[in-house]
């Protein structure tokens, strides 16, 4: 945190301001390869620095997002993605 201190010229009193800055939430355990069949499931599981941190989970470019396909879980420091219904272009 970084502090500024400003004297005030009409009388004794003095102002503080405070500056917070959020450190970044890093990769604790990055993603592993899995290997799975065609038609089955895949879980995928990363842990984070920060707990709760939000999560973007994403197939190149593209966003996934929670539906029949795909679901995400988040507990602490643990995300989750799991993959249903796996198809070769899911690789």
């Amino acid at each position: 945190p970084s502090t500024s201190f400003s004297p005030s010229p009409s009388c004794s009193r003095s102002k503080s301001h405070f500056y917070f800055i959020a450190l970044p939430a890093l990769f604790k355990q990055e993603l592993q390869n899995t290997e799975a069949e065609e038609g089955g499931t895949a879980t995928l599981r990363c842990e984070l620095t920060k707990p709760k941190a939000p999560v973007e989970w994403r197939k190149g470019d593209v966003t996934l997002y929670p539906g029949l396909k795909y679901q995400m879980k988040q507990q602490g420091c643990a995300a989750e993605l799991v993959i249903y219904d796996l198809e070769v272009d899911d690789s």
